[in-house]
């Protein structure tokens, strides 16, 4: 038995151990790959060691973050990783953010450093940011401590910080979501059935995102290969897929959906695939499908939180009967409905979703108060998290969602779910994409008003589709108005934003 494999048999360890037990036994397998450059495990080790003990060098202690403002590359990787193995916590920001939210959050994870490259370090031109900004794409070679240094030993406990990971900012200032060396080891460790140990991991979505980090961590954890997009384009994705044999990926819905838009989808290789998995947004059911009988490999939907929470898992292969649900709770997770009164409803009643397991978040960095709302406890003091979704349990304990808690449209006193109206709207054959909002209405409180992206060389007018919806739906769930955009505007993890579009709708002339 190896050393890695040894390793991940117990109950906790650290991925900076595992790579340098992979870089001794297969140090010449390839580790990390990018449009311009690849590196190996072996080289993976070597920089890992000279970017912890630059950030020694240079003070960063053990524990303190060092942040990483970026798109997805090898360097990327590289920092990431050695902050880890310098003891030091990893703050990866989002470069979608503006500026000053940028800024913010580097100032918020208190990191002395940050790592950029040349579109960010523009971006941050003008803000006061007091942490030393060191340029991937120019400065990160001649940074870095010289070949062959190794960095102090250091203990890590694990309790002790692995990342911090900041919310998209989609509901207000974005909060800072800790997370352990142990829930981290939790993600890794269980990941032994599906496969990273031959890997050959392709990546489109961004590494500041736990959906991103959920694949590459237990790729390099158990010893495969992953392959960064810097950015996502569907046909250049399958040109990848294809010339590296990728064997696994992570996408969200509507990269899957652009994907299996593309009229020659069919005509690419894609034999190779045997895991495939999905999170951070609403699936649709008919899309799922349409993947599992056109994509080989299996399918897996995932559901939980950033924060931790619990979590769902829907084998979309094996249960065609159950794809419009989220799966059900995963081994060691427990999932429960409450009421606003924050009690726990009864069998088949719909409550909001409260989860708990062994990958929970330690709390918002710096925000107890925002930590104590996010958390729930039961009769017997257990700690639950809230994932904010309205859902119910059917008979064989799969979870359907039923809408965001916050984006549930209250009308004239009926709950409206937006996403009911979304498949509604979304079912037109003029309709390529849908959002349902609920709107300031003096008669009814809020009403409902849609927003729909045209499929290419539609001609229905907006009113023939409201006309459309209305008639299927019921009376107190109508559209008011519906809305022609170009596109929805989405994260860069597929999330619809939904508060541009009220900000949108706020703006426009009555």
């Amino acid at each position: 038995m190896t050393e890695a494999i040894q390793m991940l048999a117990q109950d906790f360890g650290l991925l900076p151990h595992l790579i340098a037990a992979h870089a001794q036994e297969r140090g010449d397998r390839l580790a990390i790959a990018d449009d311009r450059r690849s590196i190996t495990y072996a080289e993976l080790d070597r920089l890992m060691d000279r970017v912890a003990a630059a950030l020694q060098r240079d003070g960063t202690t053990q524990g303190q973050a060092a942040a990483i403002v970026a798109y997805p590359s090898v360097d990327y990787g590289v920092a990431f990783l050695g902050i880890l193995r310098a003891g030091s916590v990893a703050a990866p920001i989002a470069p979608s953010s503006t500026p000053q939210q940028i800024a913010a959050m580097i100032a918020d994870s208190g990191a002395d450093i940050c790592f950029v490259d040349a579109a960010n370090e523009q971006a941050l031109a003008g803000q006061s940011v007091a942490a030393t900004q060191v340029r991937l794409d120019r400065d990160f070679d001649a940074w870095l401590a010289p070949d062959g240094s190794k960095p102090a030993a250091v203990t890590i406990a694990p309790a002790d910080g692995f990342n911090i990971i900041y919310s998209s900012g989609t509901t207000g200032t974005p909060k800072g979501i800790v997370q352990s060396h142990a829930m981290r080891w939790g993600h890794i460790n269980r990941n032994g059935p599906a496969g990273f140990g031959d890997a050959v991991t392709l990546l489109a979505t961004p590494l500041y995102s736990n959906t991103t980090l959920v694949s590459f961590l237990p790729t390099l954890g158990w010893g495969g290969t992953v392959v960064l997009m810097g950015k996502f384009d569907a046909n250049r994705y399958l040109e990848l897929a294809e010339d590296h044999r990728a064997t696994h990926t992570m996408l969200v819905p509507v990269q899957y959906q652009r994907i299996m838009a593309l009229p020659d989808f069919d005509g690419f290789d894609l034999s190779s695939f045997r895991f495939k998995t999905c999170t951070s947004a609403p699936f649709s059911a008919a899309l799922k499908a349409d993947v599992v009988k056109r994509w080989p490999g299996a399918l897996i939907e995932y559901y939980g939180m950033t924060e931790g929470g619990g979590g769902c898992m829907l084998a979309a292969h094996e249960f065609p009967g159950k794809l419009h649900t989220v799966g059900r709770p995963m081994p060691g997770h427990e999932m429960k409905l409450i009421d606003d009164d924050g009690r726990e409803v009864g069998p088949g009643e719909s409550g909001e979703v409260v989860g708990r397991s062994p990958t929970m978040m330690n709390g918002y960095h710096g925000r107890a108060e925002a930590t104590r709302d996010a958390e729930w406890f039961d009769p017997d003091g257990n700690r639950y998290i809230r994932h904010g979704d309205v859902g119910r349990f059917d008979e064989d304990g799969f979870l359907i969602l039923m809408d965001r808690k916050k984006d549930m449209i209250i009308s004239g006193g009926y709950n409206i779910y937006p996403s009911d109206l979304e498949a509604v709207l979304a079912g037109h054959p003029a309709v390529a994409d849908a959002a349902v909002i609920g709107a300031p209405s003096e008669t009814w409180g809020e009403t409902p008003v849609g927003f729909f992206v045209p499929r290419p060389g539609a001609t229905d007018e907006p009113l023939e589709i409201l006309t459309w919806v209305n008639a299927q739906v019921g009376r107190t769930q109508r559209l008011s108005a519906l809305h022609t955009v170009d596109e929805l505007p989405r994260s860069a993890i597929g999330k619809v934003l939904k508060r541009e579009l009220r900000d949108r709708l706020a703006e426009t002339p009555a």
